[in-house]
C-alpha cells in the first residue's frame, strides 16, 4: 500500500474530471472501476476507483481516489494504491503500486498549476 495526500485549490468538478480522464489515460489497460458521490449541504465528497492490469494479466493495481471539499474551501485528496496477485500469500510487486501513485501526484500538480 502507498499513499499520498494533499491540498489543492481549484474548481471541485473540473479537478475530479480532469483525474478520471488522465488516470485512465496515463495507462493502456487502466480502467474507471467504480465511483461514488456525495453531497451533503455544501459538502462535496467523490470517490474514484480505479484498477490496472499487468501486461501479463496476472497482476493488478488499484488507485483509490477521494475528494473532499466543505464550502468553498480547499479541496483534499487523498490517493491509497493496493496490488494483489494469483498468489496467496505473497505480495509480487509493490513497485507498481508506488509507480501508478507517482503518475498520480504527476497529474495532480499539473492539475494544480493551471
Amino acid at each position: 500500500m502507498a499513499k499520498f495526500e494533499k491540498e489543492i485549490e481549484g474548481n471541485f468538478e473540473n479537478i475530479l474530471e480532469e483525474i478520471e480522464n488522465e488516470v485512465v489515460k496515463a495507462n493502456i489497460t487502466t480502467k474507471l472501476k467504480g465511483k461514488s458521490d456525495f453531497i451533503v449541504g455544501k459538502s462535496k465528497c467523490s470517490v474514484r476507483v480505479f484498477e490496472r492490469s499487468s501486461y501479463l494479466g496476472n497482476r493488478k493495481v488499484s488507485l483509490n481516489v477521494t475528494l473532499f471539499q466543505n464550502n468553498d474551501s480547499k479541496i483534499y485528496v487523498s490517493a491509497i494504491t493496493s496490488s494483489g496477485s494469483l498468489l496467496t500469500f505473497i505480495k509480487t510487486n509493490p513497485s507498481n503500486e508506488k509507480r501508478l501513485l507517482n503518475k498520480f501526484k504527476k497529474i495532480l500538480e499539473k492539475l494544480n498549476d493551471n
